[in-house]
């Protein structure tokens, strides 16, 4: 369906008068004639007809769970394969692009603008593993990285391992992923995606030679993970609805098709995954549900041996496992630690009765994740909001402390160590104001080195700046945290146009880092915030769990007292508001625009998880079994009418709602593109007033947009436009 494309300029006249009326095609010219009251003369003016939006048609069908029966007038827009549903895409592509006329010459000068920061030829860090130094670089005008390595030391010849601007190379998509070298340095396994439905092919090239081995392993997650031997590769395999339910072991040389299958998944609500330890002696394969988990291991150097169970799964423990010397060393929420903490095992006895504590949980700090060195182990915690780095030295108790980041509100992470023996940390630190960058840290003298810092190209200085923490305060008294950037200079007159941002799912984390992207919005004027709101774990473990399950609607209200704040503070006003939110953060935005429309101009809901209950019902759509955990079972009552409570598509109301962008992809494996379809019209049949409602969907990606370096941002710079222009600001 990718090289569907309109028969005729006109996109309404793809479309029968079932389907859609008026797709906004038909401007005619009308002559009026106007008396003028000075003069004696007539004067005809021309009238041109405003574009007029698609409607879909209406195949009621009818939707019955627990006596409870829904209309979902709107279901039909799922037949991916049905030409009247790509022509309704296109349609309402059309109409975006007509309504956004008048934006066309600013949407070019925010691409140009965007793109003219990047630096066009550039290179990440490079870090040395196995005798090699390993760095992806770009090239001018080049949408992908060339990945390369140098042997010994960054003066010697590069050897370009894969330039995927040539394997891209005749596709509208293209993305490699999970490269992997063999232990023996001379074989790169890499995936390659040219659909966009992360259903990833890994192919094999044999790096002395250059040759591109005949092995194809297909609908994969896109990594191999090497034995020792050079020859054998574990990797993950996806089932129909792209749960990664099966691990394979493949022999080099030899057919996809005799790949042994070494573990299955079974159950629908666990997916499974393989990984080698930073020390390269075991390959771990684990299975993982929101609240559970369960590993595997082998010795790599042994890759046809049994499997054996590390810790047995019991619903509500969690743990992830790595390894140092003889133990595996174990992170868990083992009895009642909500945070997590750290312990350890021999490798001979796995089982939870043998692990030992290391470091012990904590109720205020959340333990993120850790690092190992032969003398060193570095912990990656989370503190009111904001990660911290504490190095702490295995035989000196009292060689504890925590890197100084010197700012109040930022990012941090443990980035790439895969040296056991080193006594340098490397790490990324980012914050509102300041750029991107790797540092390397020595844990004995404590003194940090700036490897880079992402370069903004043209007149960018970060002193002109600001950036701070402030706290909305819930109605259950729960402190929300905000953090925001703007311009110096800001007056707190309450007529700033601001634009909130927020996600709160999956416990995953929204920190407050840079991006050179956001500067087109600062340098005109808006203050940008991210609301730092229950189903994260910002604030720790408990965070997330106080927003989930039959919690979600904390995610809501948090984000909507958020904004109520920004306004009692004098930062902006419901006539410059905007909202922001992606995938289970457009969830958020559908919530928020069924509860509290009048608070915002305009919301951008970019692949919006809009359709819960019957998504959640539905368990052949990717990733709907191993959520129910996160969101509940509709299959059971109490949380189908939970959801159904808050399911924005179910909540669609005869009123008025905000001007609203959503952004789709035809070819999104994680939210299928008809429920932000079917959302669009249903709001087209019920909303009352006229504000904007415009559906863009890429029919050429998936979930995360366009592929490439710099196309991208024509994406963005429609969104940007579309806040500018209701904000008034043309330039």
């Amino acid at each position: 369906m990718k090289n569907l494309k309109p028969a005729a300029a006109c996109v309404g006249t793809l479309l029968t008068a079932s389907l859609v009326v008026g797709a906004g095609c038909s401007s005619s010219n009308t002559n009026t004639t106007t008396a003028d009251t000075t003069t004696t003369t007539t004067e005809q003016t021309v009238s041109v007809a405003e574009p007029q939006p698609p409607i879909a048609k209406k195949i009621p069908k009818t939707l019955t769970t627990h006596g409870h029966t829904r209309t979902d007038n709107y279901y039909w827009l799922n037949e991916r394969e049905n030409p009247e549903v790509i022509a309704y895409l296109n349609a309402e592509n059309e109409y975006t692009k007509q309504v956004m006329a008048d934006t066309e010459e600013l949407q070019e000068k925010l691409f140009d603008e965007i793109v003219a920061r990047i630096k066009q030829n550039d290179e990440s860090v490079p870090y040395k593993k196995n005798g090699y130094f390993y760095y992806s670089r770009f090239e001018a005008g080049k949408e992908y990285p060339i990945f390369a390595r140098k042997k010994g030391t960054m003066e010697a010849t590069e050897e370009v391992m894969l330039n995927a601007n040539e394997r891209a190379e005749g596709q509208s998509y293209y993305s490699a992923a999970g490269l992997s070298v063999s232990p023996n340095n001379n074989l790169l396994a890499f995936g390659e995606d040219t659909v966009s439905r992360r259903q990833y092919t890994i192919r094999f090239k044999n790096l002395q030679t250059g040759e591109l081995l005949p092995d194809r392993i297909e609908n994969t997650t896109g990594s191999a993970v090497w034995a020792n031997d050079n020859k054998t590769v574990f990797y993950t395999m996806k089932d129909p609805s792209l749960r990664s339910f099966k691990i394979f072991r493949h022999t080099l040389g030899t057919p996809s098709s005799q790949d042994k299958e070494v573990y299955h998944e079974a159950d629908e609500t666990f997916s499974t995954f393989v990984y080698k330890t930073k020390s390269d002696k075991y390959i771990i394969i684990g299975s993982s549900s929101t609240v559970s988990q369960e590993y595997r291991f082998v010795e790599a150097s042994n890759p046809t041996a049994a499997l054996k169970v590390i810790q047995p799964r019991e619903r509500g423990l969690e743990y992830d496992v790595d390894h140092f010397g003889d133990s595996f060393y174990i992170r868990t929420n083992k009895d009642g630690a909500t945070n997590f903490k750290l312990m350890k095992t021999p490798v001979g006895k796995t089982t939870k009765q043998n692990w030992k504590e290391v470091i012990a949980h904590r109720p205020d700090t959340y333990l993120e994740g850790t690092e190992i060195f032969k003398d060193y182990l570095v912990l990656q915690e989370r503190k009111n909001g904001l990660t911290q780095l504490r190095v702490k030295k295995w035989n000196d108790p009292k060689t504890d402390y925590y890197v100084d980041f010197g700012e109040e509100a930022y990012t941090a992470g443990i980035s790439i160590n895969p040296d056991f023996d080193s006594k340098v940390l490397r790490y990324g630190y980012s914050s509102l104001t300041t750029p991107s960058s790797t540092y390397d840290y020595n844990m004995v003298t404590k003194e940090k080195t700036l490897l880079k810092e992402q370069e903004v190209v043209g007149d960018f200085d970060k002193t002109n700046y600001e950036s701070k923490r402030i706290y909305a305060t819930a109605d259950d008294g729960t402190k929300i945290p905000i953090s925001l950037v703007y311009r110096k200079g800001l007056e707190l007159n309450g007529n700033n146009p601001t634009l909130l941002y927020a996600y709160g799912s999956y416990g995953i984390s929204m920190n407050p880092g840079f991006s050179s992207v956001r500067l087109s919005l600062l340098d005109r004027g808006f203050v940008y915030a991210i609301a730092h709101i229950r189903g994260g774990q910002e604030m720790g473990r408990q965070w997330y769990e106080d927003g989930k399950m039959m919690k979600k609607k904390n995610t809501f209200t948090d984000f909507i007292d958020a904004s109520e704040f920004l306004i009692e503070q004098n930062y902006t006003n419901p006539d410059k508001l905007f909202a922001q939110g992606g995938s289970a953060g457009g969830l958020l935005m559908g919530a928020i625009v069924n509860m509290r429309p009048e608070l915002y101009k305009g919301v951008h809901a970019a692949v919006p998880f809009v359709d819960v209950v019957t998504t959640m019902l539905d368990t052949s759509i990717p990733l709907t079994t191993g959520e129910f955990d996160e969101w509940g079972n509709p299959a059971e009552k109490p949380a189908y009418d939970y959801m159904l409570s808050y399911s924005p598509y179910d909540n669609v109301e005869a009123k008025e709602y905000p001007n609203m962008l959503v952004t789709t992809g035809l070819h999104d494996s994680q939210v299928q593109y008809f429920e932000p379809a079917k959302w669009v019209a249903k709001l087209r049949e019920m909303k009352t007033d006229d504000n904007l409602l415009l559906l863009q969907t890429n029919m050429e990606a998936g979930h995360g947009g366009a592929s490439g370096r710099f196309r991208p941002y024509r994406e963005t710079a429609l969104q940007y436009a579309f806040f500018l222009k209701l904000a008034g600001l043309t330039n």
